[in-house]
């Protein structure tokens, strides 16, 4: 019988979870949006050290209208129309610099209240 190997994740700051779900968006968006994330938290410097942000796909979130949606966590933000120039304004404005895009909320979990 074979031991399991404990994980490892290296350290960040927040992590971001896209709905890449088809209810979400039917053409794509979402799959486009999340493969864009390399090369933009690469851009914004969040790739690594103090701000890495950490990213993953999840298959819904029940949340099914006005996608892409977004939720940033540990802080709780959930996003909605989250286009390419909407992801931008997240990375330079919440991500970099800690404000939340309050056009872009559509809920509010505890983390930043």
């Amino acid at each position: 019988m074979s031991e399991v190997v404990k994980p490892k994740i290296g350290d960040y700051k927040r992590h971001i979870l896209v709905c890449t779900g088809s209810r979400c968006t039917q053409d794509g968006q979402s799959q486009d949006l999340f493969d864009s994330l390399g090369d933009k938290f690469k851009a914004a410097g969040l790739h690594e050290g103090a701000l890495r942000v950490k990213r993953s796909r999840v298959s819904c979130f029940a949340a099914c209208k006005g996608g892409p949606v977004l939720c940033v966590q540990p802080d709780g933000t959930w996003y909605y129309n989250v286009t390419p120039a909407n992801m931008d304004r997240i990375i330079d404005q919440h991500l970099v610099g800690g404000a939340v895009v309050e056009d872009l909320v559509f809920h509010q979990g505890p983390g930043m209240e």
